[in-house]
């Protein structure tokens, strides 16, 4: 939209707005434009800062991207005091569901529960679930709930740190629920901690790289700053029928 040589029309946006109505709804008391894996609701937000300001759409029902993001981030938190699907280790700081790793793709008993297992899955709240958490999830979204966010990291560090988190920090993901090697399955990634946890064996910067971003706009708002000099950004922004916030500040 605000490319200054090819840009698209704007109701090719309007289109595509359209469709949020079909994901728009209540999920754990929060509601909100709902995607299940938390990467969809954290990477536009390291280069935009989407705070204030508000399309047609999002005016219509009285929310932005930068409170969406915040509810889902929350949504993620109760699904994990919830637990319905009785995975180990989760609650109120130990959660966060997104794209990662996994052990593979199998079923297996534990604990006389008979488990399905996933390798790389989009995982949510009820979706694609198998007891596998990623430390990104949760990183990635210190800037909409710092609090909430530092506690978790800080808690997932103190029980699980010996397996998850190493020279370059944390790693992609791990599953607590699998922490015996289960007979007969061959994992696809990572490897069994006996009595601790299964975690991945990569760092990766899809994950190392949103961390980081979003630790930066949390601290001064690095990345958000030099967006709001950017024109094609901002001409983007508003041909897509977004004002308010900085963006009417701008001029």
């Amino acid at each position: 939209l605000g490319s200054p040589t090819h840009p698209i029309s704007p109701a090719i946006w309007q289109r595509l707005t359209e469709n949020f109505a079909l994901n728009w709804g209540e999920h754990f008391g929060e509601r909100y434009l709902h995607f299940p894996p938390l990467f969809g609701h954290q990477y536009s937000h390291v280069w935009v800062d989407f705070r204030g300001i508000r399309d047609p759409w999002l005016r219509a029902h009285d929310i932005d991207l930068f409170e969406n993001s915040r509810r889902a981030t929350r949504v993620h938190r109760k699904y994990a005091m919830v637990n319905p699907g009785h995975w180990a280790g989760y609650g109120k700081d130990v959660w966060g569901l997104t794209a990662c790793d996994g052990p593979g793709d199998f079923t297996a008993n534990i604990a006389g529960v008979q488990r399905e297992f996933f390798s790389y899955s989009a995982r949510g709240p009820g979706d694609r679930d198998d007891g596998t958490l990623a430390p990104t999830a949760v990183a990635g979204s210190i800037a909409f709930e710092p609090q909430l966010v530092t506690e978790a990291l800080a808690e997932m560090k103190r029980r699980y740190g010996v397996a998850i988190y190493g020279q370059y920090g944390f790693l992609d993901a791990f599953n607590p629920t699998l922490a015996v090697p289960p007979a007969d399955k061959g994992l696809l990634h990572g490897r069994i901690i006996p009595g601790l946890c299964w975690v991945d064996k990569d760092y990766l910067g899809i994950d190392q790289g949103p961390i980081v971003a979003m630790i930066a706009n949390h601290r001064d708002e690095l990345i958000w700053q030099r967006m709001r000099r950017s024109k094609p950004v901002v001409d983007g922004l508003r041909r897509a029928g977004f004002s308010g916030g900085w963006l009417d500040a701008r001029g």
